[in-house]
């Protein structure tokens, strides 16, 4: 395999994988497990017969991915705990706010670090608590410690000392220092009590996160994953129809991602046949090609390939991050600490 296109496949359309030998089902489950998509493939071929040396490999991928999801509850409600005191809104983010939400996209999904939002004004009261609850610092530095909390959407994170498991503490979904200024008041006022008492985003607010966490963020590392989790939650959401739609491009507006959006749906459409119909996602761009050959940079082996084009998508994630002259200022202090 020359790049990750089966596995897309795979995804989209899973009677795809009957056509597969044993060299093509090998490449498979090494480019799922690179990708972290494992899980949602071993779900996604669940009514398709495959060969009897796979069956244990899939088994075992949605076994795990099982136990992740609850792990990722538990730290959900011990965060939630440590929290209570508070009387303040704890927005669950990404993959937990999936499995917490009940949502095709947490069925199968890889989830590592608990993602949570609170008000930025209650940042040093959830600092506090989490700290007395068990919760420890991961980064020591003085300057990286500095700069997450001037420039980032985060406190720096979080290690609890016996459970081994990190904590993101957000108070906005981008950089401070990025391009977009999402409306994270908006997103906190908008979002929507489990039966748990924790909180997840309102559906258009939640896709907008993942869209930008993908395209305003980041170098695309992971691409595959976020990308399908876009699909799944508009598959889910769309079905309440135009009012949907209608809502996605008022916040996106609202969150300054109306081009994140566009791209991340044209690419959607193109990888996974996601049905945007109702949303006006503009016609394909020149560089739309370059996102796809960055997302699918795999080979069989599950090896990261094309290593040119993700040195530049790792260059455009830092441009993306800051303006320049704090870009060099930044990277020159880290080469220089290094």
């Amino acid at each position: 395999m020359r790049n990750a296109q089966p596995l897309v496949d795979a995804l989209r359309k899973p009677e795809t994988v009957l056509s597969l030998d044993r060299r093509g089902w090998t490449e498979l489950i090494s480019i799922a497990r690179a990708e972290s998509l494992i899980g949602s493939l071993a779900h996604r071929l669940t009514n398709i017969e495959v060969p009897e040396q796979v069956k244990p490999v899939l088994k075992d991928a949605i076994q795990t991915t099982d136990l992740a999801r609850l792990q990722a509850l538990w730290e959900a409600d011990s965060a939630q705990r440590a929290l209570v005191p508070l009387n303040c809104k704890t927005v669950l983010m990404k993959g937990t706010a999936y499995v917490a939400a009940d949502l095709d996209a947490g069925i199968g999904r890889s989830i590592g670090d608990l993602d949570i939002m609170v008000a930025r004004d209650q940042l040093p009261a959830a600092e506090e608590a989490l700290l007395d609850a068990g919760w420890e610092w991961v980064k020591p530095d003085a300057y990286d410690d500095q700069y997450y909390r001037d420039h980032m959407h985060e406190l720096p994170p979080l290690i609890h000392r016996e459970r081994d498991r990190m904590i993101d503490v957000h108070h906005t979904t981008l950089p401070l220092t990025a391009g977009p200024t999402p409306n994270a008041q908006a997103m906190l006022d908008a979002s929507v009590r489990l039966d748990s008492g924790l909180y997840v985003m309102a559906p258009a607010d939640m896709l907008l996160h993942s869209v930008a966490h993908l395209f305003a963020d980041g170098d695309l590392a992971g691409g595959l994953r976020n990308l399908w989790d876009i699909d799944r939650l508009v598959r889910r959401f769309s079905e309440s129809g135009e009012e949907f739609w209608a809502e996605l491009g008022t916040r996106a507006k609202l969150h300054q991602l109306v081009p994140h959006l566009a791209r991340a749906l044209r690419l959607a459409v193109r990888l996974y046949g996601t049905p945007v119909y109702k949303y006006r996602a503009g016609q394909t761009k020149f560089t739309d090609y370059l996102y796809i050959r960055r997302l699918l940079a795999r080979d069989g082996w599950g090896r990261e390939t094309r290593k040119f084009t993700r040195q530049a998508f790792y260059i455009r994630s830092h441009w993306l991050r800051m303006p320049p002259l704090m870009l060099m200022q930044h990277l020159w202090t880290k080469w220089r600490k290094a």
